[in-house]
């Protein structure tokens, strides 16, 4: 969701400035850059309606979008901070490293690299070689103050003292990511980049090297995190964190978007429910909050209810299908009115996609199961007398169903003196097995008069 969230406030960004945005694979981290996980990108991207001007299947004049496809460009500007005595090799093992972090905890000072291998001769470079270490290369700090003006913090300061020598290429020839993103930056020319605040000490390393470079930097904006309502950084224990956990729940692709769009961020006349075109329009770095963004899956749950309710019948019938299929109905023999009827009258009861199985089990589930649910909560003679004098009158007369429902209902208030609650209450029960749901009378109208007639007669059996 994190991710989904800076992706969309770089797309509005881009679409209100009339801009490019471009859509990179940062995949030089071979454990964590399945070709599986990329996949799934492009398929969130393209299911919340985020699509990219340049980056993989589009092209572009500044490909390739994928870093493991550039290494000859990263190995050439290696070649240049070398020869500008920038770097060094470093021998150290993940080992040695691990154990001097631990040291410097463990002295209350700020884990970093040392300095180990920066001044080490050639001859005992030429001795770790002949013992087989491998290398990685290093990048020189020089003590200074790295400033810049962060688009939504201001101003910010880091003491180049308190960060230590940092790896630029990792020991088995695959850039570092800093390394590899500033080179990337600066031949794609990148204007903006738009990330989270975790990002923030990585904005200071890539400084550096732009300065290495004689590279002009794009503009940084570091926005807030999204936290549980615990206040800790949104994870699984929080439930549902990722886009294709929302969309296998049921959650439409605008509601998450409307969402994670107003999600630490302010819009005029603090309104909430926004369209695709609102938000481009008014979306602006200045009203991004600093602080950290709140999740709660109850608001977007009342927020997808919304969607739900107000999109068209025609629309939702599609995008419904899925669900009915996965919870084990088969919609191949109805016919696409009767379909669109049934959605139209459950599309306001539901908050999720997924809540269709519930609904739909009152049409085409199994009438004994229905049968058996209504006969645990009828609860007194009342019931039985209601329903009984129900069936009658069902029995004796015919005609437009809408009409005989209502005929029905009068008949019943004369018969038993009753209204409201106690006349609607068991006749709902009888026929869905539920004790709440949408209108009585457009249930009755669309399981029709004879399947109606049928689930009474059984409950009452």
């Amino acid at each position: 969701m994190g991710n989904a969230r800076t992706a969309l406030f770089n797309w509005l960004y881009a679409r209100h400035h009339e801009g490019a945005l471009i859509l990179r694979i940062e995949d030089t981290d071979t454990a964590r850059s399945d070709v599986s996980y990329q996949n799934s990108l492009y398929e969130d991207l393209k299911w919340l309606g985020l699509d990219w001007d340049e980056g993989p299947i589009k092209g572009g004049l500044y490909g390739p979008y994928k870093q493991s496809e550039r290494l000859q460009i990263y190995n050439r500007y290696l070649i240049d901070l070398i020869q500008k005595n920038l770097v060094y090799p470093c021998y150290c093992t993940e080992d040695e490293l691990e154990e001097e972090r631990q040291r410097l905890i463990l002295s209350k000072r700020m884990p970093r690299y040392m300095g180990k291998c920066r001044n080490l001769t050639e001859e005992e470079r030429k001795e770790k070689k002949r013992l087989g270490r491998e290398h990685s290369f290093r990048f020189k700090i020089t003590p200074q103050i790295i400033e810049f003006e962060d688009e939504i913090r201001g101003l910010m300061r880091f003491d180049s003292e308190a960060i230590g020598d940092f790896i630029i290429m990792r020991s088995n020839g695959m850039p570092a990511y800093n390394f590899a993103a500033v080179i990337d930056d600066h031949l794609m020319n990148i204007t903006h980049v738009i990330r989270g605040e975790d990002h923030l000490s990585n904005t200071a390393l890539q400084l550096m090297l732009y300065q290495a470079f004689d590279f002009t930097p794009p503009a940084f904006a570091h926005h807030s995190l999204i936290f549980g309502k615990d206040h800790a950084k949104l994870s699984k224990r929080h439930g549902a964190v990722s886009v294709k956990e929302f969309r296998r729940k049921g959650f439409l692709p605008e509601a998450l978007r409307n969402y994670l769009g107003i999600l630490g961020v302010s819009y005029p006349g603090a309104k909430e429910v926004l369209t695709m075109e609102e938000m481009i329009a008014h979306f602006s770095l200045t009203k991004v909050s600093r602080s950290g963004a709140i999740f709660d899956e109850d608001k977007l749950r009342w927020l997808n209810a919304l969607y739900v309710r107000n999109s068209d019948t025609c629309n939702l019938m599609e995008r419904i299908k899925p669900f009915i299929d996965r919870a084990g109905y088969d919609t191949s023999a109805l016919n696409k009115e009767s379909l669109k009827q049934i959605i139209d009258l459950l599309k306001n009861e539901m908050v999720l996609l997924s809540d269709i199985s519930e609904y739909w089990e009152m049409f085409y589930g199994e009438r004994k199961n229905i049968v058996r649910r209504a006969r645990s909560l009828l609860e007194n003679a009342n019931d039985e007398i209601i329903i009984k004098f129900f069936i009658d009158y069902l029995k004796k007369n015919n005609g437009n169903d809408e009409k005989i429902f209502q005929d029905a209902l009068k008949y019943l208030k004369n018969k038993t003196g009753k209204k409201g609650k106690e006349l609607f209450m068991p006749l709902r029960i009888a026929l869905t097995g539920r004790e709440n749901g949408p209108e009585l009378n457009r249930i009755f109208v669309l399981l029709g008069k004879d399947e109606s007639l049928k689930r009474l007669c059984d409950v009452l059996k």
